[in-house]
């Protein structure tokens, strides 16, 4: 395993995770005082799972048909199309 990649991969992930409405959602599913802090903790981790890995297929087909180099500028735009409308939105 590149543990470089990993690393980056996982902090990437990590910090667009935070703050998410999705990490909301599980807060306010968590605050339930009858809800298992287990439960919510494993079936959101089991959600991301798949998440996951539905983008990690997404991308392999993809890749299949567009170069790797128009994929990440796809990427680049989207993320950046994404902050200009936040911050018009703000």
């Amino acid at each position: 395993m590149d543990w470089k990649i990993f690393l980056t991969i996982f902090a990437s992930v990590f910090i667009a995770e935070l703050g998410d409405k999705t990490q909301l959602a599980t807060m306010l599913f968590a605050a339930d005082k009858e809800v298992s802090k287990y439960t919510v903790f494993f079936a959101a981790s089991a959600a991301l799972v798949v998440a996951s890995a539905l983008g990690v297929l997404a991308g392999s087909l993809l890749a299949e048909y567009i170069n790797e180099k128009y994929l990440h500028y796809v990427a680049g735009i989207g993320f950046i199309g994404i902050g200009i409308f936040t911050l018009y939105h703000a």
